[in-house]
């Protein structure tokens, strides 16, 4: 049968599996995916482990779903264990885990608020106690709120995504900085946005524009002491938060305006953060990969 991609950028070989779905509704952000009809695919097909990062323990904001999950499978299979901070989606938290220890690997996952220095704090604290040190740090949680009218961006809206996609990112990176050695690497999420900007999520765009700068910063900060700091930059991809935050006109028709013309999936970015976490990369340093289907050219 034929091949098709659906709105959601997965590929089906039946031809009777409609390409549009019923929209998904979320009653608030980040979102809960196992509320989701459609599940956001988190693991490309089964491969051989290759060790990458045996032994090395990986901080993930927003590890619980979406990216972060994808990214959580993805360094259990490469031998990391894990601490996974999540808001208080404890359902998707408590998946990832037991995905997690299947894999071999262990996985602690702790709910708050990373807006919240104190939280974050905890975080490099709890996670020494529990493994006795820190490797990796991504930080890649973020809240994004669809207003096309720039005029009602409130004030407590613009506070809250500054504080959540860009104060957390300091205030973890400090708390878990003097943990880290030579050798530790830092891997920030950014947005394709961070460059080109959207209309209808510009104080979104505005802090994905302030983590590039951040990546870049920090990098050559930090890299007289081995430290490698680096980011992502997704283009559409489908995650919990998208219908969490976008109607559905909006939401099932992202991505088609890039050339791959689809969304996504979280696993087809996760590879990036495996490179970048790994020795792989130990040559990198201040770089923003762009894994966006050729979104914008960017």
């Amino acid at each position: 049968m034929k091949i098709k991609p659906n709105v959601f950028g997965y590929k089906t070989d039946c031809e009777h599996i409609p390409i549009h779905y019923l929209p998904e509704y979320q009653p608030q952000q980040p979102g809960l995916e196992y509320m989701m009809k459609q599940r956001p695919v988190s693991e490309p097909p089964p491969c051989d482990r290759k060790g990458k990062l045996e032994g090395k323990v990986a901080v993930i904001t927003g590890g619980d779903s979406g990216i972060g999950r994808a990214v959580a499978y993805a360094f259990a299979k490469e031998g990391a264990d894990l601490v996974v901070a999540y808001y208080n989606e404890h359902v998707d938290a408590n998946e990832t885990k037991a995905r997690v220890e299947q894999l071999g690997r262990r996985c602690l996952p702790m709910a708050g608020d990373i807006g919240d220095e104190a939280f974050c704090r905890q975080i490099a604290e709890q996670t020494v106690r529990e493994f006795g040190k820190i490797d990796i740090l991504v930080n890649n949680a973020a809240v994004q709120f669809y207003q096309p009218h720039f005029e009602n961006i409130s004030s407590e809206q613009l506070e809250l995504t500054f504080r959540t996609n860009i104060f957390s990112i300091f205030h973890l990176t400090k708390a878990v900085l003097p943990h880290l050695k030579p050798g530790s690497a830092i891997i920030n999420t950014t947005s394709v946005l961070g460059t080109v900007g959207l209309d209808v999520l510009i104080d979104y765009s505005a802090t994905k524009g302030a983590i590039n700068a951040f990546t870049r910063a920090l990098a050559a900060s930090l890299i007289s002491r081995g430290i490698r700091v680096n980011a992502v930059a997704p283009g559409a991809t489908w995650t919990p938060l998208v219908p969490a935050s976008f109607p559905p006109e909006e939401y099932e028709s992202i991505g088609y305006d890039s050339p791959i013309k689809r969304n996504a999936q979280p696993f087809e970015l996760a590879g990036a953060y495996v490179y970048l976490a790994s020795d792989d990369a130990s040559y990198v340093v201040g770089e923003i990969i762009n894994v966006n289907g050729g979104q914008y050219f960017a």
